[in-house]
């Protein structure tokens, strides 16, 4: 224990310059991400390397020049490698990070729960999951961060800037602690190209949604919103919430994807997901996630189809790509007439199409790989090729009975840049040929005000995350004894949640979200695609989201650019909350978290959604100081005919 806090200590002591610590390079031990090819002229690549300087002394300069640029030209991008601390990276129990508030304490313990190698899919980059999501865009910043926190009173705020600490700056005990922005960048400059160099220049990053905002916490926090999908699904698609017997065809087992196997086997369905990196699909494995791994495509043609008959819960994992798949399933269907999946989906990271988030069929990873770093253009043509091959197949299986829907990963809106045929007669611009899962799964489910839920129990005691789980499922039981029998169904389905996430082994109060809920997130394809006035590309809520929780009592809060669908297609706004059992912690949290939902659902009955008006209806007859402007629908269509022939 000692040891332990001396290296937290250590770590909190800000840059270690004098001495600097040997530059040990990249850990071949650890997974890496993709080169990065910003393209930079010699003037951007001066300022990219001026711009990283300007965090150390003259005297360091020399030295840190020469291994900056080399790692700019290398990799794309100046991560500061020598800097990467020793210490195993990991969330210890809260009272034993060195500061003067808990509060900065809780924050210290997220970030580094974060760069766990246990949880970052590319830890050494500072990228938590997505391919790109990073914490931070280099290591001096974490290193200025945590000793920011550890200084901080309670009349203090962090400002940070798209991973930059601007600085400690007074505020007030009631303010949050950090507030956090990541890639605020003038909308019509707002492109992937420009991304790419302003991130190269250390002046943006692309935070995702909770790696950015210290909100992650390993593919089970997304295993819950997963677990919900996928009954709706059922009970959408197939007209039953039980699963049994019944098979999803996905892809993906990183970050955030890898939640798609627990949620399966929770689900009690069949779930089959592809993967072409073998790192994460063993990490599942290992962890308990997958219950099966092959790489051989008639065998896991023939456990399908033993599952199926079974109707034995399984989750399995093809270490091969999701292409190959469809393409085989297709050819089963057309040979013996026996469809082996009803529900499909993907959770590649298409947000990312060229940088690692999408591999080819065309293509090895490490042929792939090599493509998109040498030849990027002859890359993207491979990768819509790819694309093209893959919703061919999806399209015969969907004619002959399968249901697949879009997971909020822009696979649908890259399947139609790539020429892919997803098109929907007669649709509005939010509207592909599939739903997304918000539009028919999800999007109601937000409307009566539910979503993903998370805490962290930063003790760190199994112990007291069990008590934790017993006093959340106490109250949704008795809350869920008093409400509509539709709305009831939701809180079972949550306290289903919580009673089998420690059945599997769900381990790790902090309590936040994904972003991905009722009102923290402006995103045209998946959060806001059922939103259908004209209003789905707007951010109004998202951005006043952020603002209402920050002076509500959020301990942190962060505003992105991008996140799930990718950098220019979304703003999201995310929250931290502590709760150390005093009454403020509970007032804040009242006040903060009835606003949070409150927002969304205001914002959906104005649109015209039908549940968020009856929702919000009855939560201003329960909050007499809630006062919401309610929308007159137009009753008689006939009006705005003769309106607009007159």
């Amino acid at each position: 224990m000692l040891m332990r806090m001396s290296n937290l200590k250590e770590l909190c002591s800000g840059l270690p310059l004098d001495p600097m610590p040997s530059n040990r390079g990249r850990d071949p031990s650890v997974p890496h991400a993709p080169v990065r090819t910003p393209n930079l002229t010699p003037e951007e690549e001066r300022l990219a390397l001026r711009n990283a300087l300007r965090y150390f002394p003259p005297s360091h300069h020399n030295i840190l020049a020469a291994e900056f640029a080399q790692e700019l030209r290398q990799y794309g991008h100046i991560y500061m490698y020598r800097f990467c601390p020793r210490i195993h990276m990991r969330a210890y129990p809260i009272d034993q990070y060195p500061c003067r508030t808990r509060q900065a304490a809780s924050i210290m313990l997220m970030i580094m729960n974060n760069l766990d190698h246990a949880v970052a899919q590319f830890p050494q980059e500072l990228v938590t999951y997505g391919g790109n999501g990073q914490v931070f865009s280099n290591w001096a910043q974490f290193r200025l961060v945590m000793y920011y926190l550890s200084e901080m009173t309670e009349e203090q705020t962090l400002v940070m800037y798209s991973g930059h600490p601007a600085g400690l700056f007074p505020s007030l005990p009631s303010s949050p602690r950090a507030i956090i922005t990541n890639g605020m960048v003038i909308p019509n400059y707002s492109s992937r190209e420009q991304y790419e160099k302003m991130f190269a220049l250390g002046v943006s990053m692309y935070g995702q949604m909770t790696a950015g905002s210290y909100c992650y916490i390993g593919p089970q926090g997304i295993v819950h919103g997963t677990m919900l999908t996928v009954l709706n699904a059922g009970r959408r698609y197939l007209g039953s919430d039980d699963l049994r017997g019944r098979v999803l065809v996905t892809s993906g087992l990183g970050g955030m994807s890898g939640a798609q196997a627990k949620a399966a086997v929770i689900a009690g369905c069949v779930g089959v997901i592809a993967e072409v990196d073998e790192v994460p699909l063993r990490k599942r494995h290992e962890q308990g996630w997958l219950m099966e791994v092959t790489s051989d495509i008639e065998h896991c043609i023939q456990r399908i189809r033993e599952a199926k008959r079974s109707k034995t819960p399984l989750s399995l994992g093809y270490h091969g790509n999701v292409v190959d798949l469809w393409e085989r399933l297709l050819t089963e269907y057309e040979r013996t007439g026996e469809l082996l999946v009803d529900l499909g989906s993907d959770q590649t990271s298409l947000h990312n199409p060229f940088s690692g988030g999408y591999y080819p069929a065309q293509l090895s990873l490490q042929q792939a790989n090599q493509l998109m770093a040498t030849d990027p253009a002859r890359f993207k043509t491979v990768v819509h090729e790819s694309l093209c091959r893959q919703v061919a197949a999806i399209n015969k299986l969907s004619e002959a009975g399968m249901f697949f829907w879009d997971y909020g990963n822009a696979f649908l809106l890259e399947a139609q840049r790539a020429g892919a045929e997803v098109e929907k007669e007669g649709g509005g611009a939010t509207e592909f040929r599939y739903p997304s899962y918000v539009q028919d799964i999800m999007g109601d489910i937000f409307s009566l005000g539910f979503g993903p839920f998370r805490w962290v129990c930063t003790s760190g005691d199994p112990h007291d995350l069990t008590l934790t789980d017993d006093i959340a499922a106490t109250v949704l039981e008795e809350i869920s004894a008093n409400v509509t029998e539709r709305v009831r169904q939701q809180y079972n389905d949550n306290i289903r949640w919580i009673r089998e996430a420690g059945k599997h082994r769900m381990a790790p109060v902090v309590i936040s979200r994904d972003h991905h809920d009722v009102s923290g997130t402006d995103s045209p394809f998946r959060e806001t695609s059922n939103v259908y006035d004209g209003s789905a590309f707007c951010a109004d809520m998202a951005v006043q989201n952020f603002v209402g929780d920050a002076f509500r009592g959020a301990t942190w809060v962060s505003l992105h650019n991008g996140g799930g669908v990718g950098w220019g297609e979304v703003m999201n706004g995310g929250f931290g909350l502590l709760l150390d059992g005093t009454e403020e912690a509970a007032k804040r949290a009242s006040l903060m978290l009835n606003w949070d939902v409150s927002n969304g659902v205001a914002r959906r009955c104005w649109s015209g959604n039908s549940n968020a008006y009856e929702t919000i209806q009855r939560t201003m007859e329960e909050q007499r100081q809630l006062r919401v402007t309610m929308p007159y629908p137009v009753q008689d269509e006939d009006v705005l005919d003769r309106a607009l022939q007159g």
